[in-house]
């Protein structure tokens, strides 16, 4: 199955959303304050992003077949 850019975009965003609560949930470490060094402007944008991006995925994503 060939996926866009954006699919490609969307699903790694997806993963990092995943993995960051994973690890919150084992340790309380936030992977996204970590990777981006507590920069709440910048951490709020990858959570915003994060949520879009499954969004995306829920609506558009690959596995919607195309009509």
């Amino acid at each position: 199955m060939k996926m866009s850019p954006i699919s490609w975009i969307a699903y790694i965003l997806v993963i990092v959303g995943g993995l960051n609560w994973g690890l919150w949930g084992l340790g309380n470490w936030n992977l996204v304050k970590i990777i981006l060094g507590g920069v709440p402007f910048l951490e709020n944008l990858v959570y915003y992003l994060v949520g879009l991006s499954a969004l995306y995925l829920i609506f558009f994503g690959p596995h919607r077949k195309k009509a």
